[in-house]
């Protein structure tokens, strides 16, 4: 086989930008979310963290557990309510287990936008991620539980109560949903 005929795959690309007419350096790698997206998704956590533990500290130190305090009728109260489980009060009493499992979760999320952080989307849903973790962390830590206090529903109907933090963490989920189901969005604004 000639010389010639062996083709390197740089050169052949090279090769198709000049035919092709186009002019450009190829793509670099992307090394992670940059210095911007990082205060991002950190002032999104602290945020919602700081948010989520100062209505807490506002409703512990102001009613007694269970106490409830209608809003609007009994379409919204604020109500003193612990969870010593997880999701919707599944497996009680297990808050100190789920607090180790808590502490590898926020790990595992900063670890995450470090390897995907590039969209604008995808900052801002694992932003709010980390603060509901955390905010869920510190309670099960300092209270043995998580406290919720929003309360919704009509009459006997009633959705789980649920905090500041659950509802960050909702938000998020909904974002990685619509992410997954339309990748696009999750690369909208995204870093070079």
């Amino acid at each position: 086989m000639p010389d010639d005929a062996l083709v390197d795959d740089d050169d052949l690309a090279e090769e198709e930008d000049e035919v092709e007419g186009i002019d450009t350096p190829a793509t670099a790698a992307w090394h992670g979310p940059s210095a911007r997206r990082w205060v991002l998704f950190a002032a999104l956590g602290i945020g919602v963290l700081v948010l989520d533990q100062l209505t807490k500290a506002a409703l512990t130190s102001s009613l007694a557990p269970s106490q409830s305090v209608d809003v609007l009728g009994s379409w919204l109260r604020i109500v003193y309510w612990t969870n010593s489980g997880i999701l919707f009060g599944m497996l009680p009493q297990s808050a100190p287990a789920f607090a180790i499992v808590s502490a590898a979760v926020v790990g595992l999320i900063v670890l995450y936008h470090a390897r995907v952080g590039r969209g604008l989307v995808t900052t801002i849903a694992l932003g709010l991620l980390l603060g509901g973790a955390l905010g869920n962390l510190i309670d099960r830590v300092h209270y043995g539980a998580v406290v919720d206090w929003i309360d919704m529903g009509v009459g006997d109907w009633r959705f789980w109560t649920y905090n500041i933090g659950d509802a960050a963490i909702t938000i998020a989920i909904l974002l990685l949903m619509l992410m997954a189901v339309f990748p696009k969005v999750g690369e909208w604004e995204a870093d070079d």
